[in-house]
Formats: structure tokens, C-alpha cells, sequence
């Protein structure tokens, strides 16, 4: 049986994604944007694992005056949203006052999806943009396209966030998970070759990059539009 400062542990291991926002942030400000993103990688990883591992000591229960729930949604914000609000504010030579109001979107949407309690779907998908905004500043950042699409990326995007729509997640979603986990592998890859290599990304390195980015965004929206195709023929 694992005892309670062990699994106190497992919470400390949690929080360890609030060190690696400061470092993220740490780095924007120095305008380090690739040392950025290596820090909110590392922490998509602690966000990957740390659930689970929870789950399989029966943290919850067994340390109820903690609540790792909300330590998580704590994180993800700073992570998911606020670090990459500050990417797309300075990092994707927009003008100040720009880069500001497009910021300002991101934050203040991801921040009202947090609090959204529609967002887990029957099959395991999100319902509307899952407020993975630092996945979506890295591929604009990484890929550097003019700034009128950047514009149109972050404001659907944010408009997406309120509307109907389902989103993959590349593990829980089963319909497809072989092939979503091959794309989400493909993107891995790329977004690593970014990082480890000198820029400008390479021109078949941005397509993979886009290609798999446009796959993981889109997915879900097919499926649904499938089932309801099906459900209607039935």
C-alpha cells in the first residue's frame, strides 16, 4: 500500500506544469520562443501521464482534502491557454496592438471553456475547440503564414470554442484511433524536426505539419457528420 506523503507525490508531480509555465514564460520574455515551446511540450507530457497515474492509486479518494482536479484545470489553463495567449500576443510578428487584441481572444475564450461543462462528448471527443491553443500556436508559429490568416486561424478557432462541433482526443476517441494515433505521430515528428533543427522548416516538414494538424483538427467534425448521416439512414 503506497502512504499519503507518496501519494501527495503524484499532486507534487501535477504542479510541476506550473514550473514549467514560468520557465515557459521565462523564455518568451527573452524571446526564446523554441526553448517556449520545449517547456510546454514537457508539460503536455506531465499532462499526459499524471492523470492516469492518479487514477491508478485512487488518489481522489484516498486524499480527498485534495482536490487534483482542480490543480489539473489550474495547469491546463496556464499551459493550454495563457503561455500560448502570450506566443500569439508576441511571438507571430503581428502589430501590438494585434497581437494584444488576438491575445486577449485567447485567453479569455479558452479561460470560458474551462468552465464549460458540455465538453466531454458519449465518445470520448470534446464538444467545440478544445482550447488546445498551444498546439495551434506552435503550428503558427512554426509554419509563419501571413498575417491575415493567422487573423482568420485564432478568430475561428475562438468561434469554434462556443459552437457544436466535435474534437478528437487522439487516445480516448476509439472510431479511427489507429489512424488518428499514426497522424498524431506524424505531427510528433514534425513538430520535433522543427525544433532540433535549424530554421526555416522544410518545405515537406510544413506539409506534414499542416496536413496532420488539419486531420486532428477536422476528424471528430467527420465522424459527426458520419453518425448523423447514419442515424439518419436507419
Amino acid at each position: 500500500m503506497v502512504g499519503p506523503r507518496r501519494l501527495f507525490a503524484i499532486h507534487l508531480f501535477t504542479a510541476t506544469g506550473a514550473a514549467l509555465a514560468l520557465l515557459s514564460v521565462l523564455a518568451a520574455v527573452q524571446g526564446n520562443w523554441r526553448a517556449t515551446f520545449v517547456w510546454l511540450g514537457i508539460a503536455l507530457i506531465v499532462d499526459g501521464v499524471d492523470g492516469p497515474i492518479a487514477r491508478r492509486f485512487r488518489v481522489r479518494e484516498r486524499l480527498p482534502k485534495w482536490d487534483g482536479a482542480a490543480l489539473d484545470f489550474v495547469i491546463d489553463y496556464t499551459t493550454y491557454v495563457f503561455v500560448p495567449a502570450l506566443v500569439v500576443a508576441l511571438g507571430l510578428n503581428l502589430s501590438t496592438l494585434l497581437g494584444a487584441v488576438l491575445g486577449v481572444i485567447v485567453a479569455v475564450t479558452g479561460a470560458l471553456y474551462f468552465a464549460d461543462t458540455r465538453m466531454k462528448q458519449p465518445d470520448n471527443s470534446f464538444r467545440g475547440f478544445p482550447a488546445v491553443w498551444n498546439m495551434a500556436a506552435f503550428v503558427l508559429f512554426a509554419l509563419q503564414p501571413p498575417a491575415a490568416i493567422v487573423v482568420l486561424v485564432i478568430l475561428a478557432l475562438a468561434a469554434l470554442t462556443f459552437l457544436p462541433v466535435n474534437f478528437v482526443h487522439p487516445v480516448r476517441v476509439v472510431r479511427w484511433r489507429p489512424l488518428t494515433l499514426a497522424v498524431l505521430a506524424g505531427w510528433l515528428v514534425a513538430s520535433a524536426w522543427f525544433l532540433l533543427t535549424d530554421p526555416p522548416l522544410e518545405a515537406g516538414m510544413k506539409a506534414l505539419l499542416a496536413l496532420t494538424s488539419l486531420y486532428l483538427l477536422s476528424v471528430s467534425g467527420v465522424q459527426q457528420l458520419l453518425r448523423r448521416t447514419e442515424s439518419r439512414e436507419t
